[in-house]
């Protein structure tokens, strides 16, 4: 699986027009990411195209940063995988390179399912000048857009501080919770997030803030899974390892009240928060290569392999610390069901987008 995993990589890297700043690990020997905050930002000839952004931002990186400096980088370790510190306990995922190569392959992955577009909104690229992107990760999905928008100046936040030192000059990370009140000055033009399942306690209010910090006749887009799997040819889907592995997750993510399928809920929190023109499209994904649609068919084998890839990040959280399984028992259990995924079943989730308007 790994084999085909970096085989579909290297496809990918072959076929992306992106141009992407080194990664941590590329940057050159002695840059120290602790203290690299302000570089990150800047051109090269010294100017910044944050001068006027919001003094909320430069007052987060003023007070509330400084004092997160050390706390932020001290990454727990847990059953041998490396946890974010800020709000510790909040994600259920690991934030190690393991688990960022992987979320860079399911943003391919993603990209191919939505036709190769990173958004669904039907934003104007005229008018698209300030853009947010919750909980950006990688920050893979913001570099992308600002490389296909130049004129746009995207900010990505995140609880972990694992994203690229050196970016292009119209990108922007800071470290910050999506659920803590939203302090910024101006409204942005497009708000963007997805994989936010089993990070978010309380979604409607989540939602609200976008309403509140979008522009007028500007557009929040929400992306995300229904962490249920599928498979049409189940008379008893309880009866299926894959299907309990998959309803634990879900009920461990419960427990600690974390939705774990926000998707099926997005367009009704952006009705109920005042959002026009809201439309709610649901994609199948396959796991596996049984689809007859050539293109379905290298989806679905991508997304087999993530998911082989993931099976040990989505659980041990989850399993041990909620359910309070031992390791012993979770790798176990996931011996089986990584064998059921392999095994050929017509295997499929549900992948939704929902984006809306502000009223002008």
């Amino acid at each position: 699986m790994a084999a085909v995993t970096q085989r579909l990589m290297d496809e990918s890297r072959s076929t992306s027009t992106t141009t992407l700043a080194p990664s941590f690990s590329d940057t050159a020997a002695g840059v120290d990411i602790r203290v690299d905050a302000a570089h990150r930002y800047a051109r090269e000839d010294g100017t910044s195209r944050w001068a006027d952004e919001d003094s909320a931002i430069d007052d987060l990186q003023s007070t509330s940063t400084q004092p997160l400096t050390d706390s932020i980088y001290d990454f727990p370790i847990e059953y041998g995988r490396r946890y974010h510190a800020l709000r510790a306990g909040n994600y259920v995922l690991p934030n190690d390179q393991q688990e960022m190569e992987r979320l860079d392959f399911v943003h391919e992955i993603i990209f191919r399912v939505l036709g190769h577009r990173l958004c669904l909104a039907p934003i104007d690229e005229k008018k698209i000048e300030r853009v947010l992107d919750m909980g950006t990760g990688t920050g893979i999905w913001a570099l992308e857009f600002a490389d296909r928008f130049p004129n746009a100046q995207v900010l990505g936040n995140d609880l972990s501080p694992i994203q690229q030192c050196w970016v292009p000059p119209n990108v922007k990370f800071v470290i910050d919770d999506i659920e803590s009140p939203w302090s910024y000055r101006n409204p942005f033009d497009l708000i963007f997030g997805r994989y936010l399942a089993t990070a978010i306690q309380d979604w409607p209010s989540l939602v609200r803030s976008t309403f509140e910090n979008v522009s007028a006749g500007g557009w929040v887009e929400l992306q995300d899974f229904d962490l249920t799997v599928y498979c049409d040819d189940w008379d008893r889907p309880e009866d299926q390892p894959i299907y309990q592995w998959a309803q634990l997750l879900i009920d461990g993510a419960r427990m600690m009240g974390r939705e774990p399928s926000p998707g099926v809920g997005l367009r009704g929190w952006m009705e109920a928060a005042g959002f026009q023109e809201v439309t709610h499209r649901q994609f199948k994904v396959p796991i596996g290569g049984w689809s007859d649609d050539t293109d379905l068919r290298v989806i679905g084998l991508m997304f087999l392999s993530q998911t082989i890839d993931g099976l040990e990040a989505f659980s041990l959280r989850l399993l041990c610390n909620v359910h309070g399984w031992d390791e012993e028992r979770v790798r176990t259990v996931l011996a089986r069901v990584r064998r059921d995924f392999l095994s050929g079943m017509k295997l499929y989730m549900h992948y939704h987008v929902v984006y809306g308007r502000k009223p002008e």
